[in-house]
C-alpha cells in the first residue's frame, strides 16, 4: 500500500498566522506517516503543477512570520468546472487523498467544489475580518486588531497635540469586527460598521459636540472599510464642529507583520484538527472555534450560517466613550 499523501495551499488575501497553519499541516501529517505536499499560489497551484514536496525543516522558522510561504493567488480557471476537474485529476496523479484550504469563504467554496470532485477537503477559516459565520474567530484576526491598536494610538498623539478630530478607516468591507474592537481599544469617540445604520447629524456630530461640551478637545472616529467616505466623513465634521479633522486609512498595513501569540496558538490547533479529520477520511469539513473550542462543520451548512454582530459591545462602546 502506498503512502498516504496530504496536501496542503492557502487562498484569497494574506492574514497573519497562516504559517502557523500551514506548519501545523505539514508536521502533524508527516508524524502520521503521511507524504504533504505544499501547493503554491492557492488552486492556481494545482492547474500549474506548482507543488513541492516538504519535510520538517521545509516549515522552519515560519511561525513567526506573516503573509503566507506558499503564496497566494485567485483563480479564474478554477472558478469552471474544467478547472476543478483538473485540479482534482492532478491531486489524483499525485495520489493526494486529501487537501487542506486555509482562507475565507471564497476558498471554502473552492474546498467544496474539489471535494465533489472526489477529492476530501478541510479548510481553515484564515482572513483578518473575522467574517466567517461559522467561526467565532478567524486566523489572523488579533494581530490586525493589534496592528490598527498601535496605528492608531500613534495617530492619537496627533490629535491630541493639535486638539483634532482623527477619522480612521480600518478593514473590514462586510464585517466590522476589527472597527469595533479596535474602537473600543483606542477610546473611539465614534464607531461606525457596516452592520448598524446610523445618521451622520445625531450619531456623529451629535455625540462629538455633547463630548466637547464636557471639556473633550481630541476625537478618535474608527470607520470600517464597508462604511468608507472618511474623507467625507473629516470635512463634514470639521464643517459642522469647527473641529480641525484629518481623515487616515490604514490599508494593507493591517495584514502584515508577525502573528500575535493568539493567531499562532489557534492557528496551530487547527491545522492539527485539520489533518486529524482527513486521516479518518472526513471532507467538506470546515473548521472552527465555538465557545473557545475547535470544532468542524460540513462546509455548505458553514456556508449557510449567518455571521451574528456583537451588538452589545457595540452598546457598551457607545456607553463609555463619553
Amino acid at each position: 500500500m502506498s503512502q498516504k499523501a496530504i496536501a496542503v495551499l492557502t487562498s484569497g488575501g494574506d492574514a497573519p498566522g497562516m504559517n502557523a497553519a500551514v506548519r501545523a499541516v505539514v508536521r502533524t501529517g508527516i508524524s502520521k506517516g503521511m507524504k504533504v505536499y505544499g501547493v503554491y499560489r492557492g488552486y492556481n497551484g494545482l492547474l500549474t503543477g506548482d507543488v513541492k514536496e516538504l519535510n520538517l525543516r521545509s516549515v522552519s522558522d515560519i511561525i513567526h512570520r506573516g503573509g503566507t510561504v506558499l503564496y497566494t493567488a485567485r483563480s479564474e480557471e478554477y472558478n469552471s468546472p474544467a478547472g476543478v476537474k483538473k485540479a482534482a485529476d492532478f491531486c489524483r496523479q499525485l495520489n493526494v487523498s486529501g487537501v487542506v484550504v486555509i482562507g475565507g469563504d471564497g476558498s471554502f467554496r473552492g474546498a467544496r467544489d474539489l471535494t465533489n470532485e472526489g477529492i476530501p477537503c478541510v479548510a481553515i477559516p484564515g482572513t483578518i475580518d473575522n467574517d466567517i459565520a461559522c467561526s467565532e474567530y478567524t486566523i489572523g484576526f488579533d494581530t490586525a486588531m493589534n496592528t490598527a491598536m498601535d496605528m492608531v494610538d500613534k495617530i492619537r498623539d496627533t490629535a491630541q497635540s493639535h486638539d483634532r478630530c482623527s477619522v480612521v478607516e480600518v478593514m473590514g468591507r462586510r464585517c466590522g469586527d476589527i472597527a469595533l474592537q479596535t474602537g473600543v481599544a483606542v477610546g473611539a469617540a465614534v464607531i461606525l460598521v457596516p452592520e448598524v445604520p446610523f445618521d451622520m447629524d445625531k450619531d456623529v456630530i451629535g455625540r462629538i459636540l455633547e463630548n466637547k461640551g464636557t471639556g473633550k478637545k481630541h476625537f478618535i472616529i474608527v470607520v470600517a472599510e464597508g462604511v468608507g467616505k472618511v474623507n467625507e466623513i473629516a470635512s463634514y465634521v470639521q464643517e459642522k464642529t469647527g473641529i480641525e479633522s484629518r481623515a487616515t486609512i490604514l490599508g494593507h498595513v493591517q495584514r502584515g507583520g508577525s502573528p500575535t501569540l493568539r493567531d499562532r496558538v489557534v492557528a496551530s490547533e487547527m491545522g492539527h484538527k485539520a489533518v486529524d479529520l482527513l486521516e479518518q477520511g472526513f471532507g467538506n469539513r470546515v473548521i472552527a472555534m465555538q465557545n473557545g473550542k475547535i470544532v468542524d462543520f460540513d462546509i455548505t451548512e458553514a456556508l449557510n450560517m449567518k455571521r451574528v454582530f456583537d451588538k452589545n459591545l457595540y452598546d457598551i462602546a457607545h456607553t463609555i466613550s463619553i
